[in-house]
């Protein structure tokens, strides 16, 4: 890999991590990647910095003094959509949990090595611009033409309408009785791969595969916590459980 500096065009990575040895090997391990990374050793430091400039993904240990990374999560949340890597130490069920119900959007446990960690950001980074929008607004699109009786069509092209749910497909708008909802890149893909099947059951094993682009078994609970938080802005009841099985978007 190039030693050189990364270009102003590449992506730009906030890593908060209170370890000087860990924030160092991180850091240069992503710079050869070709990102551009800040570090802050502490949470009110990486606040600061966030405040201060524009990243395109923040990657936040659990344990940092000061401010703790879930709760720095938490604040991120309050103003932005940006997308977030948690790190655990100790890959305690209670800080994933946390974590996730405090808005972030995937975890890795350390010690990682560098290809998952960058497996985890290219994923979040591709999510983030939503590589399957086209596709499925023409399934979708075409589907409603052919089905009309069975699902909710539009009369506005490139929108998809679920009751009082609308999803402009051409501007990324979610809306629910007409009010703007703000959704993360990963909610937001996760609800398209629901509209994209109303009323198919969809398994925690093909939203990991399809969103989280795990090619593995893994953790479903990043699942279910991004489910819980989708029902929250979008009604609770848009989104049934089928136990046993996985979750369908109501029509």
């Amino acid at each position: 890999m190039s030693s050189s500096p990364p270009p102003e065009t590449a992506e730009r990575i906030l890593l908060v991590e209170d370890d000087d040895l860990m924030r160092r090997a991180f850091g240069s391990a992503l710079e050869r990647y070709g990102y551009r990374v800040r570090t802050a050793s502490d949470g009110l430091e990486g606040l600061e910095r966030f405040r201060e400039e524009d990243f395109d993904l923040l990657i936040l240990d659990v344990m940092l003094p000061g401010l703790d990374g879930i709760g720095l999560c938490r604040r991120v949340r309050e103003t932005s959509l940006v997308p977030v890597l948690m790190m655990s130490a100790r890959g305690d069920g209670l800080d994933v949990v946390a974590g996730l119900e405090a808005g972030a959007d995937d975890y890795v446990v350390k010690p990682v090595d560098t290809y998952v960690l960058v497996a985890r950001i290219r994923s979040l980074l591709r999510r983030a611009t939503y590589p399957r929008l086209a596709a499925a607004s023409e399934s979708k699109s075409a589907s409603a033409s052919a089905s009309a009786s069975e699902q909710t069509p539009s009369s506005r092209p490139g929108v998809l309408e679920f009751g009082d749910l609308c999803i402009d497909m051409g501007g990324m708008v979610v809306t629910v009785g007409g009010a703007p909802v703000a959704l993360t890149p990963t909610e937001l893909k996760v609800l398209l791969e629901f509209a994209a099947e109303p009323g198919i059951v969809l398994d925690r094993h093909a939203l990991l595969r399809n969103v989280w682009d795990y090619g593995w078994d893994a953790d479903t609970r990043v699942v279910d916590l991004c489910v819980q938080r989708l029902r929250k802005k979008i009604g609770r009841d848009r989104i049934e459980t089928v136990r046993g099985f996985g979750y369908k978007l109501r029509r």
